[in-house]
Order: C-alpha cells, then structure tokens, then sequence
C-alpha cells in the first residue's frame, strides 16, 4: 500500500460518510406507483384510455366501481347517467357508489363494495368532495390494498387530480392545494390543462412544493402507468413541470400520444436540481488511488482475466461478491458464480437484493464489509442505480477499493464505473446520455465509460457525448476487452480494443477524434495519452 496516498483515501471515504447522511433525504424508490392507474385530464374520455382500463380490471369480468362523489349529481338520480359510457361493453358489471359521509366510507357495507370490485373509476367534479369524504378513511387505506393486489385505479378531471398526493384544488394562478390520494408519488397533477391555460397554477404548485414534478394532463387525454412507465394515449399532450430549486427557469417538457415516460427519471431531476450541475465543469482526475479496477466491454470474458481478477482480489480465498442487479427478476443465485469458481475462487457470494430494505440488512450489508473483490454483471445500468444509490451499501463498495481490493464488471457493469453514467435511460439503450441517470457510481472518476463499442458501432454516440461534455474522458470498449486500471495506467487486455476520446486536443479535420489502444498495452488516464510498457510500471 502507497503510505503517501492514505490521507486522500481517508478523505474519500469521509466524504462517502458524509454522503451517506444525506442519503435518507435522497433516496427515490424506483417502483412507481402503487399500481395501475388511468389519469384523464378531462374532456372525452380517450379509446385507448378506456380499454386499457378494462384490461387492466379483468376483460370482460371486470366489475367497476364507479365513484360518483365529485359530482353534484352524486346520491341523486341524475348520477344514473354516469353509468351510460360503460353500457354495451363486455364486463361483468358497473355499480356507482357515492359515500355521503366520512363514517359512511368507512363503514365496512360500503367497503365490502371495494373489496369486490376489479377496477374503481372517479368521475369529475370537485376534486374537493373527494378528498373531503374519502382521505383518510378506511376507504383510502382499502384502495391503497386494492392496488396493492392488482386493482386498476382511473379518473377524468377531479378524478384524474386526486390520485396525487399533492392535489391542486382551485386558483387560477396560484394554486390552492389539499391532500390527495397519493397512488402516483412525487408529483402533482393538473387537468384540462392547455384548454383552461393553467400552466401557471402548475409551476405556482411545483416551486412552492419543489421536490414535485408537475404533470398537465390536456382534455381527450390520459396518462397509462404501470407502476414507473406512463404512456400518453389521446389527441392532446401531457406537460412535464420540472422546477428548479435555485434560481432559473422551471424546464416544460411536453409529451404527445403513445410516448413513454419513465416517472423515476423525472422525479430524479427534480432531486437533483438541489445540487449543483453535473457533471462540473472541472471533474476529478481519473485515478484510481487504491486497489484495481476491471472495465469489461462486455460479449466474452476471457479465463485470463478471470483469473487475473481473482489474484488482484487476494487469491482463490478472496472473498469474492457478484452483483446480478441489472438484470430484470427473477435473479439467479448463482449468477457468476461458476465462472470465478473455473478462475480458482473458493469464496463467491451472490447478492441479488434490490428492495433498499434488504440492500440495507445487516446480512448484505456484513457481506460486503468483508469483500475482496465486487463484481457487477451485465444487464441495464439504471438497475444498479435504483438498488445502491444513496444506500448504506454504496460506500461499503467504495471501502473495497480503499483497503486495496478491486472492483470489475461487464457490459452494464462496465458503464457504472465512470463517474458520468453512459447508456442509462430506463426506456431503452439507444440513448448514450439520459437525464435523471447521469451520475456513475466514480469508482473512475472523470470519465464516461461505453461498451460492446467496436460491435455495435457506438463511436458517433460517444463523439456526441464528449462534445457535450468535453471535461470528460470518454472510454469505448470493445467486447471481450477489459481496461484494467492501477493508479492513472489503464492497461488493456483480451480480444480487441479500447478507444479514448479526449477533446482537450484539437480536433483535426478528416481525421478520427478519438484514440484506440489495442490489447497489450496502456493508457494514461490523466495525461490522456498512450504509454509503452516500461511507462506503465
């Protein structure tokens, strides 16, 4: 061990604390809703919108509970009408149902009505009415359960604004807000949006509530979430509000017909608007100060570089923990374990743990206190995010490198090594950059880390990238390739190559912007230049 270096790895790891006190406040869990939901703004309500609904509910033995409650109408005769638009669809039944009191809505005759129905449906009105008979009731806490066990939950208007906790009752520009049902977390829903021009009351409700993300649903319009992903569905758009917490303007972002949201994403910037940019514009030099990292470009791993890995660990009874976590459920639990075992590791441990209450348990947490060496497997990138981002587990694999240990991975476990996290968005990998999952875990800080490079032809991708953000360095890796890191010194090994993109040189014309180092020799991450072997030591 480097005595010279002890001081910055304490400091490090004293930052890492420091973090990890905030983390509490920072953390988003990445499910979504509650359940399935159907948010009209009001207006017709959308074909899609309606189908949907009844899909989710059961097909034709949906039973629909229609709650009429926001309606003037609602408990007279004239609330018969509300049952018209389901007439002549092939369901089981429609019931309407209006509570006339808070105590009649928790009565356990008007529960039984919830507890039997597959889809409940709020009609406009006065969202107030609602949220006046129903929150926090035994009717809330039974909808809540409903969700829970594959209900779907819709609502046009003051329907569609009662399903956020958060819930603008009146104004005109400014908003009047009340507490609503809290099925879509983080946000706060506005209706008839365009056509009543409240695009102001919305950004009065998201700056004075600025952990919000205000969504503006227009009439014939509706939101389709399925836990984290909402799709828009109708013939006009949904507004995303996203405030600053400092001084700026709110950023609008407007969604049309059939395109997807990932809710997560959106309510990760709003968070991190409370910091400064990211990345800044002087990012820390890409040194690894202790310990090694493996960055594998994903396709094969070669054996040599399993064995290399588990002698840079300590040897076949190094402590060895495999991360499966950017894969989709069900984890395997023995993913990984078979290829350290074929490079004489004695000692593998996989954790796939991803819910923060058992990324958080003492038994995973003992694991990795303990670690040699972590590895983290291909798949999606966001996915590691979502499990170790502002958990106690995140600066326990910093520790690793800190006591001398090292950190690998593939593909996805690649990307996460830089400090600005390519390749992330939730709704697909063509997208090198994605707002709400910038941040890397900086095992490599300064960089931004790309593979399966030569394979898939990313290089314009990572061309776009640095442009964009030209203090870092970008890295590509081809698959089977590996850039394993000491100190600045990345050298590479196996099949193919590993390309680097430095735009603190000039570009010249004609020429490639960018410099591959092929297998069998190095790179100097710092002076961003090729080295040969005798440099490298």
């Amino acid at each position: 061990m480097n005595l010279k270096n002890i001081p910055l790895t304490l400091l490090a790891l004293l930052l890492l604390t420091l973090q990890q006190s905030l983390a509490e406040d920072l953390y988003i869990d990445p499910v979504g809703s509650k359940g399935r939901l159907v948010i009209v703004g009001g207006g017709r309500i959308p074909t899609a919108a309606r189908g949907q609904f009844l899909a989710w509910a059961g097909g034709n033995q949906a039973k629909v509970l229609v709650v009429t409650t926001a309606s003037a109408d609602a408990g007279t005769d004239k609330q018969a009408r509300f049952s018209k638009s389901w007439e002549g669809l092939d369901i089981a039944s429609v019931t309407l149902v209006h509570a006339r009191s808070r105590e009649e809505a928790s009565a356990e005759m008007f529960l039984r009505q919830l507890k039997q129905a597959t889809g409940v449906w709020f009609v406009g009105g006065d969202q107030q009415r609602i949220i006046d008979t129903y929150v926090g009731t035994a009717f809330e806490r039974q909808l809540d359960q409903f969700l829970q066990r594959g209900g779907v939950v819709g609502g046009t208007s003051a329907g569609a604004a009662v399903q956020s906790q958060l819930t603008i009752v009146g104004g005109t520009r400014r908003a009047m807000l009340d507490t609503g049902f809290d099925l879509l977390p983080g946000v706060v829903i506005d209706q008839h949006f365009t056509e009543r021009q409240r695009l102001g009351r919305l950004q009065h409700a998201t700056r004075k509530n600025d952990s919000k993300v205000g969504l503006g649903i227009d009439e014939n319009t509706a939101l389709l979430v399925d836990r984290r992903f909402m799709k828009v569905v109708g013939s006009g758009t949904v507004t995303a509000v996203l405030p600053r917490a400092r001084k700026g303007q709110d950023e609008k972002v407007k969604y049309s017909a059939d395109e997807l949201i990932d809710l997560t994403s959106l309510r990760r910037i709003v968070r991190d608007r409370q910091f400064p940019v990211f990345p800044t514009s002087k990012v820390t030099q890409p040194i690894v100060q202790e310990g090694t990292l493996m960055i594998v470009g994903g396709g094969r791993m070669p054996l040599e570089l399993v064995r290399e890995f588990v002698a840079a660990a300590g040897g076949e009874e190094a402590h060895i923990v495999v991360l499966p976590t950017s894969m989709p459920d069900p984890l395997a639990n023995d993913y990984g374990k078979r290829m350290f075992e074929a490079g004489g590791a004695k000692n593998v441990t996989v954790l796939t743990q991803r819910k923060l209450e058992d990324v958080e348990s003492k038994e995973m947490l003992d694991v990795l206190k303990t670690a040699d060496g972590i590895w983290f497997g291909g798949g999606r990138q966001w996915r590691f995010v979502d499990a170790y981002e502002h958990t106690k587990a995140y600066p326990l694999m910093h520790a690793v490198l800190a006591r001398g240990g090292i950190i690998g991975g593939s593909s996805a476990g690649a990307s996460i090594q830089g400090g600005y996290l390519a390749r992330a968005n939730p709704l697909g990998n063509r997208d090198i950059m994605a707002p709400g999952y910038e941040k890397g875990f900086a095992f490599l800080p300064g960089t931004a880390i790309d593979q399966h490079f030569k394979q898939r032809d990313r290089f314009k991708d990572m061309t776009s990238l640095v442009n964009k953000y030209p203090q870092l360095l970008g890295i590509g890796i081809d698959e089977g390739t590996a850039l394993v890191v000491q100190g600045k010194i990345g050298a590479v090994k196996g099949d193919g190559a590993v390309h680097f993109y430095d735009r603190r040189r000039p570009l010249v014309a004609g020429e490639k912007d960018y410099v591959t180092v092929d297998s069998g020799h190095s790179f100097d991450l710092v002076d961003r230049r090729a080295v040969d072997k005798e440099e490298s030591r």
